[in-house]
């Protein structure tokens, strides 16, 4: 049975995955950002450990870790939370810039510092959900695209540095999902929101399982997930 830790497991595309692996028998470790929200993640998915620490603080994720119990082995970890503020360069506070590198970027980094050891134990894998932000920068989006670029930055190294240990990396591209997130933007924007428009999210959980299952004699780096109407 493979275990998963899984960031933003209670909506959207994180929430996705982790009823496909939890339908399928696997073990879920579920991150939540405070014990209310670990206790309804507890209660969606029987089973599930959940793992509690703020994103938004990624320098205290070492303390919050230090007072719970890591999985002793983790197959793979998915780093799929995230946070949008939109604005031109010219309006954008340092408190905007940082909150959005914190949990984007900073978190995923220190996450994965934590549980490398038990991913090159078990040969996992890391997976990234980024966004189209993440390889183009448009008007508006300069603090959130930062961030995703920077995670495509630490991908990248990353699997050049663990691909002797059998780590896998992947990195996937979602354009623009109806999630609460995309909901966020949209208001940001001043658009009317329609999901009918935008990527379901269980289109994108079946690209992220389908690079976690592809045998080990290959390995998906990155994957662009695109709306197809």
């Amino acid at each position: 049975m493979a275990t998963h830790v899984i960031t933003g497991a209670g909506s959207g595309i994180g929430a996705a995955v982790a009823r496909r692996l939890h339908a399928r028998g696997d073990q879920l470790v579920l991150h939540a950002r405070d014990a209310g929200r670990a206790k309804e993640l507890a209660a969606e998915f029987p089973g599930a450990r959940t793992l509690v620490g703020d994103l938004a603080e990624p320098e205290r994720l070492s303390w919050a870790f230090s007072h719970q119990s890591l999985p002793d082995r983790v197959d793979s970890l998915l780093h799929v939370a995230g946070v949008v503020d939109l604005g031109p360069v010219g309006e954008l506070t340092p408190k905007t810039w940082r909150h959005q590198l914190d949990v984007n970027l900073i978190a995923p980094a220190e996450l994965t510092r934590h549980f490398l050891p038990q991913l090159r134990a078990a040969r996992g894998h890391v997976l990234f959900v980024n966004s189209g932000s993440g390889l183009n920068a448009h008007a508006g989006w300069s603090a959130y695209a930062a961030s995703k670029h920077g995670l495509k930055a630490l991908a990248d190294a990353l699997r050049e540095e663990e691909h002797g240990n059998g780590v896998r990396v992947t990195t996937v591209y979602p354009g623009r999902t109806a999630s609460p997130m995309q909901a966020k933007v949209h208001q940001q924007e001043g658009k009317e929101y329609d999901p009918a428009k935008w990527i379901d999210p269980e289109s994108v959980a079946t690209a992220i399982l389908m690079a976690l299952d592809l045998p080990r004699d290959a390995e998906v780096n990155d994957l662009t997930v695109r709306p197809g109407r």
